[in-house]
């Protein structure tokens, strides 16, 4: 996965120490007695690495398969009811100037055996506050 260049990236933090910690933590015996289990997703998560996810550059690094995805969630207050959605690095790019301020959270998901984890998160945006979108309807509106 090769991400564009963003030019109002900032605030970033990689959880790379953090991953790491956790997949040493899984290989050693007290691990399978303490029952930490970090190949926990969700199935709503597996299911949007499968239908939204883009392949990242790396094999999973529990089961060594090669559909390791990764998901870049949005979150803002600037984005209204978008809020918590997945974008592709394209929407992201075009987001940068539409949007004052709203923060990605990489995830990397593996569908095989379940592994999730926190890459990285970073802030992008012109700086330039902007209200909420206006509320659009969507399904759960008009069917309850």
């Amino acid at each position: 996965m090769v991400r564009p260049p963003f030019r109002t990236q900032r605030e970033r933090v990689s959880h790379a120490l953090q991953r790491r910690a956790t997949l040493e933590a899984m290989r050693r015996p007290a691990a399978l007695l303490s029952g930490i289990d970090p190949c926990d997703a969700d199935p709503l998560l597996v299911r949007s690495a499968l239908h939204h996810g883009v392949l990242a550059a790396r094999d999973c690094p529990v089961c060594t398969s090669q559909r390791l995805m990764v998901l870049n969630y949005v979150f803002g207050d600037q984005l209204g009811q978008f809020s918590g959605r997945i974008k592709s690095a394209e929407e992201l790019c075009e987001m940068e100037t539409e949007v004052g301020e709203f923060k990605v959270r990489v995830v990397e998901v593996c569908p095989d055996c379940n592994w999730n984890h926190l890459i990285e998160t970073y802030v992008l945006g012109d700086g330039v506050r902007r209200p909420p979108p206006r509320r659009q309807r969507t399904v759960e509106d008009i069917y309850g």
